[in-house]
């Protein structure tokens, strides 16, 4: 299953079965509680712009984190201040051993660091999320200081495929990688961004095998430095060549 397929890298040898895109799901809607409703394909930009123009308060930090509502959900996505387990209501699911759709409440779900535990097998449909009313021009101006600090700090606008490490207990991974004197190392077309050691960009005509070499670079050169053991957030899928 794949929403906007950040956070994921195919190898080169690609991906042999066959992949379902939610991208056609992508409804968003507010109910008389005030909680809206984003269905899985929903972007972030649809999503966060849809909440300013309705005056929809509390999903703010979601500007500029990219992919899907699906995989928000799936990934707990979210910033130091605030993540998707704070703001979620409900999901809707399809359960592929009932084979039915049901709904869980926020009370059935567990969340952790860029992790959600759901149901084996289930697929994200939609959530819903818990907003306040808040003047649509405030809640604009959030949304603009959220998207000039991210655009600061990360390489957004660059192609690339998400944070590479889960960040480990009490440090954050970026500083490890860049003060192993990773910033800016390359392999073939692709780069450990020298605005956040967190990223690795393609710099134009980059392959899987050149992103995995620097994840396993980084990995040994933060073993051999601090002793911390790197973990993949981006999911890592497909074949070799």
């Amino acid at each position: 299953m794949l929403g906007g397929g950040f956070n994921t890298l195919v190898r080169d040898g690609g991906l042999r079965g066959v992949v379902a895109r939610l991208a056609g799901l992508r409804e968003v809607e507010i109910d008389a509680e005030g909680r809206v409703r984003a269905e899985a394909g929903a972007s972030h930009a649809q999503l966060t712009r849809f909440c300013a123009e309705r005056g929809r308060a509390g999903l703010e930090f979601g500007v500029g984190i990219p992919g899907t509502i699906g995989g928000w959900v799936a990934m707990n996505a979210g910033t130091r201040e605030r993540e998707v387990k704070d703001v979620i209501a409900a999901v809707e699911i399809f359960d592929p051993e009932e084979g039915l759709v049901r709904e869980l409440a926020r009370a059935e779900l567990r969340f952790a660091y860029r992790t959600a535990e759901l149901p084996p097998g289930s697929v994200v449909l939609a959530a819903r999320f818990d907003t306040t009313a808040d003047d649509p021009d405030a809640i604009r101006e959030r949304q603009k200081r959220g998207l000039a600090q991210r655009r600061a700090t990360q390489p957004v606008d660059q192609p690339s495929c998400g944070s590479v490490f889960v960040n480990p207990a009490g440090d954050f991974a970026g500083r490890l990688i860049e003060a192993a004197g990773l910033k800016g190392a390359r392999e073939g077309a692709a780069e450990i961004s020298r605005l956040h050691a967190n990223f690795i960009v393609n710099n134009g005509g980059a392959r899987a095998g050149d992103v995995l070499r620097l994840i396993e670079r980084a990995r040994e050169a933060v073993r051999a430095k601090f002793g911390v053991a790197l973990e993949t957030e981006v999911k890592i899928v497909g074949a070799e060549p």
